[in-house]
């Protein structure tokens, strides 16, 4: 025996949910780009990049474009 279904004719609604994010998951991300963007721009505070001069120089190049 079939059971009936209900044809709704209008669309089903939330009832006024509301969808916000908590403060630490926009606060985070920014300050994990804020801290590789300090290491990105200051290369002489990351340890490694004492080796790799070729990376000191792209990231001078881009400083020198962003500030003009």
């Amino acid at each position: 025996m079939p059971a009936p279904t209900h044809i709704r004719t209008h669309p089903v609604t939330t009832g006024g949910v509301d969808m916000r994010l908590p403060w630490w998951a926009l606060v985070l991300p920014v300050l994990a780009f804020v801290a590789l963007l300090a290491l990105i721009v200051n290369p002489s505070d990351a340890h490694a990049a004492a080796g790799a001069p070729a990376l000191a120089h792209v990231v001078e190049r881009f400083q020198e474009a962003v500030l003009r």
